[in-house]
């Protein structure tokens, strides 16, 4: 038995929260680490791509990743239902950290060529596309289903504690030993991850292991048929689609217009999404600690719905303390609604399609939703911010709406467990 087959070391224990249990803490210490080396890195590719070339050429190394995550995200899923999620995982974090030791070696003799830097964005963009379908993949394998509401509050609690803490770790390093020490820290990160994944207990799948014995085109095609026919995860979909598409314009691009518009300045924006960040983490914290939201359906719903018009006020406060106050709703609301989609995805999936499942989910989100940028930029300078904030927050009430009239989706309950 070797040290990535999927069921070693024994299944996953029953019984008991799922923060006390050390088989869901070296999951969550793995994630951990591997979030801080993303953010780390992708602020050292920055830091060195400008100090390489011109503030467009550095956007364009910046954003050649994009492409093969969202053209490979779903054959990602695919990899991680038949070959198990916590072989992806291991193998995608062990390739992330040989590249970014390389990058490491490579800095500290020369200066490479931005087309190198360029490669690396591509590899770690390829990666991605594997990883993340596998990781929303991995916790129906490490935890019982009553706790995976509970394991998503923590990945989320962990995932903040990625990005605000990876920027100052990453600048930290670039300011004791340039680029090098960046890439090298972030590095490190990658590989911490991997004893503590090595030692996962895996849970075999209800039944064993599904057969995978057409192609993966097949394998593709037979996910989505499932999720088509899923009275709860397919309009789930849709819902995280909608969601997705109204939230992400306002608050990566509209916030910077509105901030300069106001006067805020650069730190006006760090202001407002330090609050976004505090509403955010505070959902992570709920679920976490509660284990369980009753009525997590009709809740995820009016929070989606709630979490739009805020959104849509955002657009037309005059003074940073108040939008400060309204993000952190925003990210309160929408935090909630977003651990509560990632929940009951997770409970209602079958284990077996779960890669490709989340695999569609992070198509829109991570796929779909950023190509709304350079339109809600486009928009924005045409009608303004107020028109603009307001027919987001529509697109995204639209799919809390529609969640309350799918009556599958809306009565939809995550399963009963220790609360403890």
């Amino acid at each position: 038995m070797t040290a990535l087959t999927e069921a070693a070391a024994g299944p996953a224990r029953p019984g008991g929260p799922a923060h006390r249990d050390p088989n869901v803490l070296r999951w969550l210490g793995a994630y951990t680490a591997s979030t801080l080396g993303d953010s780390v890195y992708h602020l050292a590719l920055s830091w060195t791509a400008v100090r390489g070339g011109t503030p467009a050429e550095a956007g364009l190394v910046m954003a050649v990743s994009a492409v093969p995550r969202a053209l490979l995200m779903l054959g990602g899923g695919v990899i991680a239902d038949r070959f198990g999620p916590r072989r992806v995982v291991v193998l995608s974090d062990t390739v992330r950290c040989l590249v970014v030791l390389g990058v490491a070696a490579l800095l500290l003799l020369a200066s490479p060529a931005l087309w190198v830097l360029a490669v690396v964005a591509l590899v770690f963009g390829t990666v991605d596309a594997l990883f993340l379908p596998a990781v929303g993949a991995l916790p129906p394998r490490i935890a019982p289903r009553d706790q995976l509401a509970r394991l998503q509050g923590m990945r989320g609690l962990a995932y903040r504690a990625g990005l605000v803490l990876g920027a100052p770790l990453g600048g930290l390093a670039v300011a004791l030993g340039g680029p090098a020490a960046a890439f090298g820290a972030a590095g490190l990160l990658f590989a911490f991850s991997l004893p503590l994944l090595l030692r996962l207990r895996i849970t075999p799948l209800p039944g064993g292991e599904p057969s995978h014995d057409g192609t993966a085109l097949r394998d593709l095609a037979d996910g989505l048929r499932y999720l088509r026919r899923h009275r709860v995860l397919g309009p789930l979909m849709i819902v995280i689609a909608l969601s997705d598409l109204g939230f992400v314009g306002p608050l990566n691009v509209g916030l910077a217009l509105l901030a300069d518009e106001r006067g805020w300045g650069a730190a006006g924006i760090g202001w407002v999404l330090a609050g976004f960040g505090v509403g955010a983490g505070a959902a992570s914290l709920l679920l976490t600690v509660r284990g369980r939201i009753p009525r997590a359906g009709t809740v995820m719903a009016w929070t989606i719905t709630l979490g739009a018009g805020s959104i849509g006020a955002l657009a037309y406060v005059p003074q940073l303390p108040v939008a400060v106050a309204v993000s952190v709703s925003v990210g309160l609301l929408a935090g909630l609604s977003g651990a509560l989609c990632g929940a009951l995805t997770q409970t209602e999936c079958d284990p077996g399609y779960l890669g490709r499942v989340t695999a569609v989910s992070s198509f829109f989100s991570l796929g779909v939703a950023p190509l709304s940028y350079p339109l809600t930029g486009a928009a924005v300078g045409l009608w303004g911010l107020g028109p603009v904030f307001v027919a987001s927050a529509a697109v995204c009430a639209l799919g809390g709406l529609y969640a309350l009239s799918v009556r599958p989706l809306r009565r939809a309950e995550l399963p009963r467990g220790d609360a403890a």
